[in-house]
């Protein structure tokens, strides 16, 4: 059981330095969004995600830009169409 523990806080603690990379590989990368390796190679095969590929070998994905492209499409909540329903509807007057 303290083992489980111990196992579990090292996970997080290797899932919180590959938040600090830059650069991350498949396997970091796998880890750092909860994708399979598998679906990442879809999603490189397909070019639906940013990556580099130096010397056609190796893949890349620069952090920042896979944060930018996770976060794209996002949804807005109720509170923030309100506020910009009140903003817009304020701004007529």
């Amino acid at each position: 059981m303290e083992n489980d523990i111990i196992i579990q806080k090292l996970n997080r603690i290797e899932k919180f330095i590959f938040g600090l990379k830059e650069i991350l590989n498949v396997e970091e990368l796998s880890d750092y969004t909860g994708f399979t390796r598998s679906y990442i190679y879809k999603l490189v095969h397909t070019s639906q995600i940013p990556y580099s590929k130096p010397g056609g070998k190796v893949l890349f994905f620069e952090r920042k830009k896979i944060d930018l492209w996770l976060l794209q499409n996002s949804s807005k909540s109720s509170s923030e169409i309100e506020a910009e329903a009140l903003l817009h509807v304020q701004s007529k007057k």
